[in-house]
C-alpha cells in the first residue's frame, strides 16, 4: 500500500465543505492536471528501462530460492513510477505459470560500504525488523498486475541527503520459484507440502515439527518436488525480466511512502524481537484450518483472516494491491479516518477489494475500488 504523507495533505484539502469524499476527489484532480503540465513544461518526462535478473537454472521439480545483490536498477535522485516484472526463458519468451510457479519475488534497498558492510533499509510498514521490508514484491499474480503510481506522486530514491557518507545505494532481488514440469502433484508442490519434498529439516538444519504440513520450511532452495514416475525433462534457464519507470526528481513531485500490511500480524513486538514466532508480529505464512462439517455448513470452508492495524501517520491511499497464493479468494482493505474541521467531525470511509482468478493456463487479477 502506498500512502501520501500527512504533510502533503494540506496541498490537497485547503478548504472542505459538504461531502468530504467528493471534495477530496475534486481537489486531487485539479492538482493532478497542474502537476502533469508541470512535468511536461520542465521536460521531466517518464523514462523506462527493462532489465534481466541473473539467470537461474531450473529442472523438473526443482526449487530456486536465492537473493541477488547489486542488481541493475536506475540510479540518481529520481521518483519511481512503476515496477513490472515477468518470468522469461533464455530466448525472452514468457514462461507459463503452470510450468514455473513464482512463489514470490521481492525487491529492496540497502546501503553498501563494502560487501561485508551492508545497511538494509525497509519500507514504512508496521512489521518487525526486516520482515516484509521490501519496496516491491508480488508472486504468481505479477503478470498483468499494474503498479503505476499516478501523477504527481512518486517513490523517492537516491536522495543524497539520506545516503550515509561513504556508502552507495544499491538494490537486491529475492526470488522463490518452483518448477512444476513433470511433478506428481502440481498443486501440492506449489503449496510446498512437506510430504512431496521429502525433507525432515528446514534450510538451517533444524528439525521440522510433525504438525507442520507445508510451507517455506519444506520448499527452500535446491529441494525437489516429487516427480511422476518415468518423467524425463531437461533443465532450462529462467530470469525475471523487470521494467522500471521513473522521472528525475524535482519540486513538482509529491513523495509517497510504502506500507506493507500483514493480515496475520499479531500486533505484538516481544522484547524488541525482529524475528518471526507464532506470538511475534508479522507471520509471513500461516496454516489454513482444516475443513469440518461445521465449517462447510457455515462459511463453505473458507478460512477467513481479519485484522485491525493502526497506521503511524495520516495520509491518503494512492495505490494498493494484495498478494495471495493459489486458493485465495480475495482480500479487502477497509480504512476509516476521522477529521475535525471547524468544530465539525467528518469521516471518510473507503474499501478496496481485490479478487484473484487462478487457472493453470493463466492467472489474471482484477481490482475494484469502492468508495462509500
Amino acid at each position: 500500500m502506498i500512502l501520501l504523507h500527512e504533510k502533503w495533505q494540506k496541498l490537497l484539502s485547503s478548504s472542505v465543505t459538504g461531502n468530504m469524499v467528493l471534495v477530496l476527489v475534486l481537489s486531487m484532480l485539479a492538482f493532478d492536471v497542474y502537476c502533469t503540465q508541470a512535468f511536461l513544461e520542465n521536460g521531466n518526462k517518464i523514462k523506462s528501462r527493462t532489465f534481466l535478473s541473473p539467470e537461474f537454472i531450473m529442472g523438473p521439480g526443482s526449487v530456486e530460492s536465492k537473493t541477488y545483490y547489486d542488481i541493475d536498477f536506475p540510479r540518481g535522485h529520481i521518483a519511481l513510477k512503476s515496477f513490472n516484472a515477468e518470468v522469461v526463458d533464455q530466448a525472452g519468451n514468457p514462461v507459463p505459470l503452470f510450468e514455473t510457479y513464482f512463489h514470490h519475488w521481492l525487491v529492496g534497498k540497502y546501503y553498501e560500504h563494502r560487501p561485508s558492510d551492508r545497511n538494509f533499509t525497509r519500507n514504512s510498514g508496521l512489521c518487525q525488523g526486516q520482515i516484509l521490508g521490501q519496496y516491491f514484491g508480488l508472486g504468481s499474480e505479477t503478470r498483468k498486475t499494474a503498479t503505476d503510481i499516478p501523477d504527481p506522486f512518486g517513490i523517492e530514491i537516491g536522495n543524497p541527503a539520506e545516503i550515509p557518507e561513504g556508502y552507495q545505494e544499491k538494490w537486491y532481488l529475492d526470488v522463490h520459484a518452483i518448477e512444476t514440469r513433470g511433478v506428481e502433484d502440481r498443486l501440492g508442490c506449489i503449496e510446498c507440502r512437506c510430504d512431496l519434498y521429502n525433507v525432515t529439516n528446514d534450510e538451517d538444519g533444524n528439525p521440522i515439527k510433525p504438525d507442520y504440513k507445508g510451507g517455506l520450511q519444506c520448499c527452500y532452495g535446491e529441494t525437489r518436488c516429487k516427480l511422476s514416475r518415468g518423467f524425463q525433462g531437461g533443465k532450462r534457464s529462467i530470469s525475471l525480466r523487470y521494467t522500471v519507470k521513473w522521472i528525475d526528481w524535482d519540486s513538482s513531485v509529491i513523495p509517497v511512502e510504502i506500507f506493507t500490511l500483514d493480515v496475520t500480524d499479531t500486533g505484538k513486538r516481544l522484547h524488541g524481537s525482529t524475528g518471526i514466532s507464532p506470538e511475534n508480529g508479522c507471520q509471513v505464512e500461516y496454516a489454513v484450518e482444516s475443513c469440518t462439517a461445521t465449517n462447510a455448513a457455515g462459511n463453505g470452508c473458507v478460512d477467513i483472516k481479519r485484522n485491525n492495524l493502526t497506521m503511524p501517520t495520516g495520509g491518503y491511499v494512492i495505490y494498493a494491491v494484495a498478494h495471495q497464493h493459489v486458493g485465495g479468494i480475495g482480500s479487502t482493505l477497509y480504512g476509516q479516518v476521522i477529521f475535525t474541521l471547524f468544530m465539525l467531525t467528518c469521516s471518510r470511509f473507503f474499501c478496496i477489494f481485490f479478487t484473484l482468478f487462478h487457472t493453470w493456463q493463466a492467472i489474471e487479477n482484477s481490482l475494484e475500488l469502492l468508495l462509500k
